[in-house]
């Protein structure tokens, strides 16, 4: 899709709505005659707009292997996510994209075994990947993913975690809360740490994303263990505002988020200000 249609907004509908936690909803968002209102790879992020309220980037966490619909999940954080999530199945809102550049799930990930490690709302963009992931089994090795929040109430996908994830040959999934809580039988710590305590073997080729801080965390802790940096992708959401590279608003160094990212490698982004 060239720059000029993908600054053209679409009309979706909402078809549902579902609660994650006390924060986040996960929207289901259909073409006006049904269907996804565009196609997209893994990683990959839209504009949701409410006209008269505003316009936010927001990753689309369904994976391209589902033509029915697309779907969002969106962290209620100011005012058009305040709107978003007082909104109804059957609302109409414009969506413009694909916008952005992908995982390599179709060059880089293939036949390698992978890592996801993921913090909070940072799954929902790993989310696309590992359905993707999970739909062409074939085509992959082994999968682990490593996945923390605050609580237990705080984990999003919970349920699709226990019931479909987790029950995949060759697919494990590891959980950890920050802190101990009541009902708790799993593991407690922070995500840096439990990976750590995992052990590993550095031939992963391994994908994280959620919050800056545990970003650069587990990175380091990567390193430690062995971790090449030409094998971890990240994912970033800086700032952005045009998604074509036109604004300046995600510029970091010499690059864009928008159109450079928002996946980089990691030994790429260590050539990059230490901005983020």
């Amino acid at each position: 899709m060239n720059n000029k249609e993908a600054l053209i907004p679409k009309l979706g509908i909402i078809t549902d709505i579902r609660d994650e936690t006390p924060d986040v909803k996960t929207f289901s968002v259909t073409a006006l005659n049904g269907g996804v209102v565009f196609p997209h790879m893994p990683g990959q992020c839209a504009m949701l707009s409410i006209p008269g309220v505003g316009e936010a980037m927001f990753s689309i966490c369904s994976s391209p292997t589902n033509k029915e619909f697309m779907e969002y999940s969106i962290k209620k954080a100011g005012v058009l996510t305040d709107w978003l999530h007082l909104a109804e199945i059957g609302q109409q809102i414009t969506v413009r994209g694909p916008y952005g550049n992908a995982f390599p799930v179709e060059d880089d990930l293939k036949g390698k075994d992978i890592l996801f490690i993921a913090g909070g709302i940072g799954l929902a963009p790993l989310r696309s990947v590992i359905n993707y992931v999970r739909d062409h089994r074939e085509n992959y090795g082994e999968v682990d993913i490593v996945y923390g929040a605050r609580s237990a109430d705080d984990l999003v996908f919970r349920k699709e975690i226990e019931n479909e994830w987790d029950s995949k040959n060759g697919v494990k999934v590891h959980l950890t809360i920050d802190r101990e809580q009541e009902g708790w039988d799993g593991n407690v710590g922070f995500v840096p740490g439990f990976v750590k305590s995992l052990k590993f073997t550095p031939d992963r080729t391994t994908l994280v994303c959620g919050p800056p801080i545990m970003i650069k965390f587990v990175l380091k802790t990567l390193e430690e263990m062995g971790f090449d940096s030409t094998k971890i992708y990240t994912t970033m959401e800086l700032r952005m505002k045009c998604g074509i590279g036109k604004c300046g608003r995600c510029n970091i160094g010499s690059k864009y988020v928008c159109k450079d990212g928002p996946v980089f490698r990691c030994d790429d982004l260590a050539k990059l200000p230490d901005e983020y």
